[in-house]
């Protein structure tokens, strides 16, 4: 039930982050923790509570993303391929931020294959 409540809180703010008008000049806000740097994600590594946490933050961005885009669904993907992932791109960018991992990934598997330009 927590994890529930906790995609729900995280998920509807980002979806409604994403539905906003792509083209603005706005920057882009990341509502999510305090440290989203891959260090944060790799030092939660052996805390099982915090990289659920990460894990559950990053699926609820792409339930925001697939709100804000019907017609560009993300898949049914498990928890275990999204820590991959996100595991992956730290490896590979290890100074990056983990919110960018969570948007790489909504464009590998919503099928768009672009970034979001920010």
């Amino acid at each position: 039930m927590f994890r529930w409540k906790l995609m729900l809180h995280t998920a509807l703010p980002l979806a409604a982050l994403l539905a906003t008008n792509a083209g603005a000049a706005v920057p882009l806000k990341i509502l999510g923790f305090d440290d989203m740097s891959c260090r944060a994600w790799s030092a939660s590594k052996d805390d099982v509570e915090q990289r659920a946490l990460y894990v559950a933050w990053v699926r609820g961005v792409l339930s925001g993303h697939n709100y804000a885009n019907p017609s560009q669904q993300v898949s049914a993907i498990s928890s275990g391929t999204v820590e991959q992932h996100v595991n992956r791109y730290c490896t590979d960018k290890p100074l990056g931020q983990f919110s960018d991992a969570a948007f790489r990934l909504s464009d590998q598997f919503s099928g768009r294959n672009a970034a979001i330009t920010k």
